[in-house]
C-alpha cells in the first residue's frame, strides 16, 4: 500500500477510534467497569464473564432481528406502514394500533414518520394510537424479549402496544369530537434520521433486494449503524445486570416492587420513565429484576411507561407538537401502562 492510500485509511481509523472513544455509552460502560475496579475488584471476573456469556447466548437472535429490520428498509416494505392509515376514523386506529405494534422502525424513525403522517393531512387519533404503540414492540423487541424473558411475556407485551394503541386512539378520538386539539403540530417540526414516507403514491417494493447495488448499501448501512446503536446499549445493560445482580438485595426487590406490594406498579411506572435506557437496554435488566422478585405487572407496567414516555422519547415529542398535545401524550403512557401493568398481573397469575 502507497503512503497517499495509507494516510486516508489511517486518518478514517482514527476518526472511527474517536467516535469509539468519545460516545457516552462506551464511556458509561468503562465507567461502571472502573467504578466497580475501584470498589470491589475481586467481583470484576465475575461481572465481565457474566456480560460474555449473555453476550454470546444473545447474538444470534441479535443478528437475525438487525437483519430483518435492514431488510425492510433496504427494500422499501416499510412504506406500507402508511397505507393503514386510510378508511375512517374507527378502523384507522385498529389498522394504526396493530401496525405501530408490529412495524419494524427504531425510535428515531417514528417521529419524522409521525411528522409526515400528519402534515399529510391524517387524523391525529390514528397517528397517536401508531405513536404510543410502535416503541412498546416491534420484531426486533418481540426476539429479545422472547430470548431475554420468555415467549410468553413478549407475546403479552405485543399484546399490551396493540391495547395501548386503542386507548390513545380512541381517547383522543373522543377529545378532538369535542372539539379539542384540531391542529396538534408545532409551527417549527424537527428531522429525523429517515427520509419521509410519500403517503399518496403508491408503495413500491423491490424484494430481491441483492439485485440492486443502492439497495445492498441500505442494507448493509441500515444493518451497521442499527448494531452500533442497538448493541452498545445491550453492553451496557449487561454490565447494569450484572451490577444489580451482585449488589441488590433481593429483599430489597420484593418489598418495592415485589408481588405483595400494592404500589409495585405505579412504583414501576414511575421509576420506569427517567431509568429507562430504551427497549433493548431494558430487556436484561427487567430479567434481573424478575429474578430478583420483581412482580409479572411491575415488570411490564415499567417497560410499557419507559417505552412510551423515557426523557429521550419525551423530548422528541415535545419538540414535534403542541404543550398540549405533549401533555396528553404523557398522561396516556402514564395512565396505560398502570392499566396493562394491572392487567398483566392477573393474567400472569392465570398463565404462570
Amino acid at each position: 500500500m502507497s503512503l497517499n492510500e495509507l494516510l486516508p485509511a489511517l486518518s478514517q481509523t482514527r476518526s472511527r477510534l474517536w467516535i469509539l472513544l468519545t460516545d457516552k455509552v462506551i464511556l458509561a460502560c468503562f465507567a461502571v467497569i472502573l467504578l466497580q475496579l475501584i470498589i470491589d475488584p475481586v467481583n470484576v471476573p465475575d461481572s465481565l464473564a457474566f456480560l460474555g456469556d449473555a453476550l454470546l447466548s444473545m447474538a444470534p437472535f441479535f443478528l437475525i432481528a438487525v437483519g430483518l429490520a435492514a431488510y425492510f428498509q433496504a427494500s422499501g416494505a416499510d412504506g406500507y406502514i402508511a397505507k393503514a392509515f386510510s378508511g375512517s376514523p374507527v378502523t384507522a386506529i385498529f389498522a394504526a394500533s396493530l401496525v405501530g405494534a408490529l412495524s419494524p422502525f427504531c425510535s428515531c424513525g417514528v417521529i419524522p414518520l409521525v411528522a409526515s403522517l400528519l402534515v399529510a393531512g391524517v387524523p391525529l387519533a390514528p397517528v397517536m394510537a401508531f405513536w404510543i404503540a410502535s416503541p412498546i414492540m416491534d420484531p426486533e423487541i418481540f426476539v429479545l424479549t422472547s430470548v431475554g424473558i420468555g415467549v410468553g411475556f413478549a407475546s403479552g407485551k405485543t399484546i399490551i402496544a396493540i391495547a395501548l394503541g386503542l386507548f390513545a386512539g380512541f381517547s383522543i378520538y373522543l377529545l378532538q369530537k369535542r372539539g379539542a386539539i384540531q391542529n396538534p403540530l408545532r409551527a417549527d417540526m424537527p428531522g429525523g434520521c429517515r427520509p419521509t414516507l410519500d403517503l399518496k403514491g403508491p408503495v413500491q417494493v423491490h424484494w430481491k433486494i441483492w439485485s440492486d447495488e443502492n439497495r445492498r448499501t441500505v442494507f448493509t448501512e441500515s444493518g451497521l449503524s442499527n448494531g452500533w446503536l442497538i448493541g452498545r446499549w445491550l453492553v451496557l445493560a449487561f454490565l447494569l445486570e450484572a451490577i444489580m445482580v451482585t449488589y441488590i438485595p433481593t429483599t430489597f426487590v420484593e418489598d418495592l416492587v415485589g408481588q405483595e406490594n400494592l404500589f409495585a406498579i405505579p412504583l414501576a411506572v414511575l421509576i420506569g420513565i427517567p431509568s429507562y435506557l430504551n427497549g433493548y437496554a431494558a430487556i436484561p435488566l427487567v430479567s434481573g429484576l424478575l429474578e430478583l422478585g420483581m412482580s409479572q405487572g411491575a415488570a411490564m407496567a415499567f417497560m410499557t411507561a419507559g417505552a412510551v414516555s423515557s426523557i429521550p422519547a419525551a423530548v422528541a415529542v415535545f419538540g414535534l407538537v403542541k404543550r398540549e398535545v405533549f401533555g396528553i401524550y404523557l398522561m396516556l403512557g402514564f395512565v396505560g401502562s398502570i392499566g396493562t401493568g394491572l392487567l398483566w398481573q392477573y393474567a400472569s397469575q392465570i398463565l404462570y
